[in-house]
């Protein structure tokens, strides 16, 4: 078991302890699911904490090959993810972004990456990315973002 792995398991024992078997959530975004894609675990886990904390049920992957597996099983409404996962020199988050928008046109794609050109930028928006943040970014703006999305029609693109 990886230390983060075990960290949510402690955390969620935490959250047992103080609100019982279930946290409150907010009555937006109760029974909302969201992936997290980055290779950083620091970032996995407070994003993981951070909206956890807020209502929705997260699941987070460090590696495409993860991810890819909880994209197949699971109809995520937004997916945060990183464009560049490891040591690869392409942005692989572009094919996450392709198998997403392939597999539910309705999962909302904010890419949040320190290799940001406007290149890459409109390739994102291009394979479906509806939001563009670079890093660092505040949670509680990852947060702003997300939700504006899941508020919004399909159409919007966000930049930031």
């Amino acid at each position: 078991m990886t230390a983060l792995r075990k960290l949510k398991t402690v955390s969620g024992r935490l959250r047992e302890l103080l609100w019982g078997a279930r946290a409150p959530l907010d009555e937006e975004t109760a029974e909302r699911s969201l992936l997290v894609v980055d290779d950083e675990e620091s970032i996995c886990f407070s994003m993981s904490e951070y909206f956890s904390r807020h209502g929705f049920k997260v699941d987070t992957a460090r590696e495409m090959e993860e991810a890819e597996g909880l994209i197949k099983i699971t109809d995520y409404e937004v997916i945060i993810q990183d464009l560049r996962l490891g040591l690869a020199r392409r942005p692989d988050g572009l094919e996450i972004i392709k198998l997403v928008h392939d597999r539910n046109p309705d999962t909302r794609i904010v890419v949040l990456t320190s290799y940001g050109s406007a290149e890459v930028e409109e390739e994102a928006r291009r394979a479906g990315a509806d939001a563009f943040l670079r890093k660092p970014k505040p949670l509680s703006q990852v947060a702003q973002v997300v939700q504006g999305l899941i508020e919004s029609p399909r159409t919007r693109t966000v930049r930031a």
